[in-house]
């Protein structure tokens, strides 16, 4: 089975490396943005070309988004792919972010096309660091069930790790619903121009929801349709 690896990170993004190696041993070909993409959500490229450089016989840079990537895959690179995966996103995509994130739309372009997919994100608290060998273990795990159980033609799975401490216990898989309460919107006003200030752990945490079950340690499962 061969599965093709993604993100909105960008090609050289840590992620991208954790996850190549939570699929060790299996067929892959990763296909993933020359450039940062991150928060670009399901934007393609239809007015200049799309530029691909080949950097090896399983690996290509592609100077466009996420889902310009999966397009180009799917149709130029592998066209037999079986399955496609996207990650590891260097922060959550819990419940509304599905909308903004360029990592869940590399999977949602591949349900368009009947190919089933996991975006895989990893929460982030404050400004701490990833531990990005731990993340690609949990992952493997999640990867060992997710990709075994069936999903209907239009679905993908999104799934989120929590960030978790020295001595925290080990997370458990939750299989639950997206939470659908916005981002807290804040503003730092300079004249005319305003930055949008992210305060991601002061969103709202519906109970039993993707945000509850990822901000109180455990990983978040959901599974969305296109």
């Amino acid at each position: 089975m061969t599965i093709i690896l993604t993100n909105d990170d960008g090609i050289d993004a840590p992620g991208i490396k954790a996850l190549a190696e939570a699929v060790n041993g299996k067929d892959v070909i990763i296909a993933a943005p020359k450039h940062h993409q991150s928060g670009c959500g399901h934007q393609v490229t239809t007015t200049r070309p799309i530029n691909l450089k080949r950097r090896s016989d399983v690996e290509y840079a592609i100077a466009g988004t996420p889902a310009d990537c999966i397009r180009i895959a799917l149709t130029q690179i592998c066209q037999d792919a079986k399955f496609v995966l996207s990650g590891i996103n260097a922060g959550g995509n819990l419940g509304v972010d599905a909308y903004i994130s360029g990592t869940v739309a590399a999977v949602r372009e591949a349900a368009m096309h009947g190919i089933p997919g996991i975006a895989i994100s990893h929460y982030r608290k404050a400004k701490l660091n990833f531990d990005w060998e731990l993340a690609a273990k949990l992952t493997a795990e999640v990867l060992a069930e997710l990709l075994h159980l069936p999903l209907e033609p239009g679905y993908f799975w999104n799934v989120n790790l929590p960030h978790l401490q020295p001595g925290e216990p080990k997370p458990e898989m939750v299989f639950c619903q997206p939470c659908t309460k916005p981002l807290p919107l804040k503003f730092h006003i300079d004249g005319d121009d305003f930055y949008y200030v992210g305060e991601y752990g002061k969103r709202e945490r519906t109970p039993g929801s993707d945000v509850d079950v990822c901000f109180s340690g455990n990983i978040a499962v959901t599974q969305l349709r296109v």
